[in-house]
């Protein structure tokens, strides 16, 4: 492992332990050189399949551009980061367990449409919006009046995402 302070790949581990989330490994190193500590973190790496872009585009599948849209869409609402993390973590999972080396991306879209109408309508209609790439109030219109009846359910499924 090279050392971010001085760049030298001579280190030894000083401390290991579980990560929180019990899926890594949480390891203090010593430089020899400039004996400076660092830590680094150590995880397995599980395939994901490849998302199959509209335009037949094969793109790996990037959590930090998921999360980023979600993000975008529930800025200044009240979702927090760790439900996003949370979500997004259940999501890499689904598509770990499916065994399957190709999904359509659309599926990752509709995944997170269904969580952000869940959670919050606002933060729905906003990246409805985009994904769906509304033009005219009367797309707006027409998607709100889906939303109505569901209004009010948000707390529902923050307490049996969480679980």
């Amino acid at each position: 492992m090279k050392c971010p302070f001085c760049g030298d790949l001579n280190n030894k581990v000083i401390d290991s332990r579980l990560g929180k989330d019990a899926l890594s490994i949480r390891r203090r190193r010593e430089c020899f050189k400039c004996e400076r500590r660092f830590t680094t973190y150590e995880k397995v790496e599980e395939q994901i399949p490849l998302l199959i872009k509209k335009d037949g585009r094969r793109e790996a599948f990037n959590r930090d551009k998921v999360r980023s849209g979600i993000l975008k869409a529930t800025e200044k609402r009240p979702v927090s980061v760790e439900l996003v993390d949370a979500f997004i973590e259940k999501l890499e999972r689904q598509f770990q367990e499916v065994n399957l080396k190709e999904i359509p991306a659309r599926e990752v879209g509709e995944k997170v449409i269904d969580f952000l109408r869940e959670i919050d309508p606002v933060a729905y209609v906003r990246f409805a919006s985009v994904y769906r790439s509304f033009t005219t109030l009367d797309d707006f219109d027409r998607e709100l009046k889906e939303l109505s009846p569901a209004l009010g359910q948000s707390d529902r499924y923050e307490m049996r995402f969480k679980q």
